[in-house]
């Protein structure tokens, strides 16, 4: 019986990429990744050159059978994102769930993910949060809001760029506008930066600033 590894990746700082991660990847018969392309600039930098297979949100539905059947054979499998740990607002739920039900191993090595570094460093309480990803696009969006604007603990979310003073107005328009909130963008690369305020602050920031790079909003829960 193989075994599945899910490895976490740099979310842009090379210098995050652990040496059990190199280790890994160098020694699995194939690696999964989301892109590619993006992937192989990681692997070359490292000097990795296990073979790479690409398994992204819109084939891993039809690939996990196969992927499944490779594990029993006996192969070790790699599962990494673009940027992150696996499976977290990235592919890897969908396989590790398989793998659990026909009984093969599963890994995660400990690494990189962004919505970590931006609670601890928002100043808001963090003992107790809540991570939300990405909220719906359309349907069920006017609906999940409602429900967190009753929530108490701190709240995490990604966005990109172009919805992010959308985000930030539908924020304000259920939690109110002096709700505390920590946004940060581009964390470990070399823009990074923290905006620290209320939800009216932050808005007036970000209309006069044109966002640029992804997002981590954390946002103080309800007192």
């Amino acid at each position: 019986m193989g075994k599945l590894f899910l490895v976490p990746t740099p979310i842009g700082n090379l210098e995050d990429m652990t040496f059990r991660a190199i280790k890994v990847l160098k020694e699995a018969d194939l690696i999964l990744a989301e892109d590619t392309r993006t992937s192989g600039k990681l692997l070359k930098h490292f000097a990795i050159e296990s073979p790479l297979q690409s398994h992204h949100m819109h084939n891993e539905h039809k690939t996990v059978d196969t992927l499944v059947a490779k594990l029993h054979t006996g192969s070790t499998l790699a599962l990494i994102s673009d940027a992150g740990t696996p499976a977290i607002s990235d592919p890897g739920f969908l396989l590790t769930r398989a793998c659990i039900e026909n009984g093969i191993e599963v890994e995660c090595l400990p690494g990189a993910t962004a919505f970590v570094p931006a609670l601890v460093n928002s100043g808001l309480p963090n003992d107790r949060f809540v991570f939300e990803g990405f909220l719906p696009i359309k349907k069920g969006r006017q609906t999940r809001l409602q429900q967190l604007a009753e929530e108490t603990r701190t709240m995490v979310f990604y966005e990109s760029p172009h919805k992010l003073l959308k985000t930030l107005l539908h924020f304000s328009e259920y939690f109110g506008v002096d709700r505390p909130v920590s946004i940060s963008r581009e964390l470990t690369k070399l823009y990074e930066e923290t905006i620290r305020g209320t939800l009216g602050e932050a808005i007036s920031h970000f209309e006069k600033k044109s966002p640029k790079g992804e997002f981590v909003i954390v946002v103080a829960g309800k007192k």
